[in-house]
């Protein structure tokens, strides 16, 4: 199968990053839906309303709960959390653990660039799409490529924990 991970510039938040480009989110949307079996994409929570009016109705929306997460000044309450919408994916079946529809992770910093996802949230968005190692990623805006390394790491261990347990004891 193939999947896609978006976590482009947040509407709004263009100028913080080199390319200075807003991103057409309803164009994003329309084009992984075209073009991959399941897909996940990173917003902020102001435009949560917005991007959701472009999505498919078969989206599920989930959080990044951040337990140590930056404040701006004279924004009460914070945004400690980060929606990421997700739409379908591969099935889990029944005799798989559920995969929460939260994870917890604390936000990065000095990684290079504004934004960048630690490895635990990539890990988390693997397990909910349901991939397997031997399917096809796509990091749409890999900034640090932190979220494509995250994704070699996981699909290494998948490789080597599946040939774990073909072998005899």
């Amino acid at each position: 199968m193939k999947f896609a991970y978006a976590d482009p510039p947040y509407i709004g938040m263009a100028h913080c990053y080199e390319e200075n480009e807003e991103v057409d989110h309803l164009e994003l949307i329309q084009k992984m839906c075209k073009e991959y079996d399941g897909w996940a994409l990173s917003l902020h929570v102001p435009s949560l309303k917005q991007i959701l009016g472009y999505c498919p109705d078969d989206v599920r929306i989930a959080a990044w709960v951040k337990p140590f997460a930056f404040f701006k000044k004279n924004v009460n309450p914070g945004y400690a959390w980060e929606p990421v919408i997700f739409w379908h994916g591969r099935s889990r079946g029944v005799k798989v653990p559920t995969e929460r529809d939260w994870v917890a992770a604390n936000a990065t910093f000095k990684k290079g660039m504004i934004g960048a996802k630690p490895r635990a949230v990539a890990w988390w968005i693997f397990e909910f799409l349901g991939m397997k190692p031997e399917d096809e990623f796509i990091d749409l805006y890999p900034g640090t490529g932190a979220v494509t390394k995250a994704w070699e790491s996981w699909r290494d261990m998948k490789s080597c924990t599946q040939t774990e347990l073909l072998l005899p004891p």
